[in-house]
């Protein structure tokens, strides 16, 4: 057998085995790099370890390290009310706020996991203090930061052209724009309604509008729709609940100018966001050693395992050559359109598990043999690689998917795991073949 067939067959195992087990596939996914990359792949060691995703590893740690004592010292809970109080307790708005947020920092020019490692902590402390439901929150944090993900000016959107420029494509950014845009939105849309959107619509309308007064805390798992009302002077003066909120002590002003350096450094200097937070948590343990104490035990440790994990056995299927295996395999079919939709497949399936980033300029000149014998469009299939290569990255296994998983509040992360897995392999089984038949197919036929 091929050892690239069989570095696959070991990831199905994994998979296998961690669904029905309830085993971590992080610690499956190392033995797997280990026995697969020398015993199939001929690996040494230190290229086994070239898999290791440093970068995310200092990401998760770092922001759920920062976030965790913004949270011992109560500056979440100061964010969540005045976000709430932004939206006059109308606590539907709340999600696509999220959604907004996070298309705007991409769009101008922000990688998305930065983006998401900003915004997916404070919307899913909302999500577990008003009862919204944290998939919901979460994916929808996610699919905002890709709707802004290919602007001319993103990363995503600079990468692409790119490389369309360089190959001598025809393209257009404004298409390719906005055709990540409109598809990440009609998913917000279907997920908003899907997981309790309309029930807390339906809460407004009868006027259960929360209090900003006294919000309660929520612990209930999935749990998504409105908080009970309140009624009588709770709901229209502040209480000693409101007023201790509000308060802003030493500490969390500090904590406030740490979070306003992280957006600044990261998205206006381009400084990795994982060491800045870990840099920030730094100094903010030194000066509040009491209130960070417990801090190091909330990092979602087990979540960090399986997703460096499941990317270091990533690492070590590209070295053995199994990923451009499987590109050239389907690149070399003769039917363009077969073709042009299994390879969306593929963008989708990889990106899932690796680096979008990384991905964009290797999945483009897979197309471009059968791009230029001109039976399909360029550009339309540009869009839908692009887009089915980013909008899966919900999967807890990318990086988006691991901070939204790493910052859930108040509920079973293993379940939480569970619930995103099966969101990420529904999204990727059906919008590639969506955006094939919208974006490749009508120049096709």
């Amino acid at each position: 057998m091929p050892p690239e067939l069989i570095s696959i067959l070991a990831l199905v195992v994994a998979f296998v085995v961690a669904t029905t087990m309830s085993v971590n596939m992080g610690v499956l996914c190392f033995a797997a790099a280990f026995l697969v990359g020398t015993l199939a792949g001929g690996l040494s060691e230190d290229q086994i370890f070239d898999g290791f995703p440093g970068d995310l590893f200092v990401v998760l740690v770092g922001v759920t390290y920062l976030f965790a004592i913004a949270r011992a010292n109560g500056t979440t809970d100061w964010l969540v009310h005045r976000s709430v109080r932004l939206v006059g307790g109308r606590v539907w708005v709340i999600p696509w706020v999220m959604f907004g947020i996070g298309a705007v920092i991409t769009a101008i020019g922000a990688v998305s996991p930065a983006a998401v490692a900003i915004v997916a902590p404070i919307a899913l402390s909302l999500a577990a203090q008003y009862r919204i439901n944290p998939l919901m929150m979460g994916v929808m944090v996610v699919h905002g930061t890709q709707a802004g993900s290919f602007s001319p000016i993103s990363i995503y959107g600079t990468i692409v052209n790119g490389v369309v420029a360089n190959n001598q494509l025809p393209g257009s950014p404004v298409l390719l724009f906005l055709g990540s845009l409109v598809v990440n939105l009609v998913i917000a849309i279907a997920v908003f309604c899907a997981l309790g959107g309309l029930r807390l619509m339906r809460g407004e309308a009868a006027g259960s509008r929360v209090s900003v007064a006294e919000p309660e805390m929520a612990a209930v798992a999935g749990g998504s729709g409105a908080p009970p009302a309140r009624s009588g002077a709770d709901s229209s003066s502040p209480g000693a609940g409101d007023e201790q909120v509000e308060h802003l002590d030493q500490d969390r002003v500090l904590t406030l100018l740490g979070l306003a350096t992280l957006v600044v450094t990261t998205l206006g200097f381009g400084l990795d966001v994982g060491l800045v937070a870990v840099t920030v948590a730094v100094v903010l343990t030194v000066l509040s050693p009491k209130v960070a104490r417990n801090a190091p035990s909330e990092v979602a440790w087990s979540t960090v395992l399986l997703v460096c994990g499941v990317l270091t056995f990533v690492g070590v299927l590209k070295s053995m050559g199994t990923i451009d295996y499987a590109g050239n395999s389907v690149a070399s079919i003769g039917m363009p359109l077969l073709a042009a939709v299994l390879l969306c497949y593929v963008g989708a399936v990889v990106s899932a598990v690796a680096s979008s980033t990384a991905l964009m300029g290797a999945l483009i000149p897979l197309a471009v043999p059968f791009l230029l014998q001109g039976h399909i469009s360029a550009i339309g299939m540009v869009v839908a690689l692009s887009v089915a290569a980013t909008v899966v990255d919900v999967s807890p296994f990318s990086t988006n998917g691991a901070i939204v998983l790493a910052n859930a509040k108040g509920i079973d992360r293993d379940v939480f795991f569970r619930k995103l897995l099966i969101y990420g392999g529904l999204i990727v089984t059906t919008v590639p073949f969506a955006v094939w038949l919208a974006f490749v197919v009508p120049s096709g036929i």
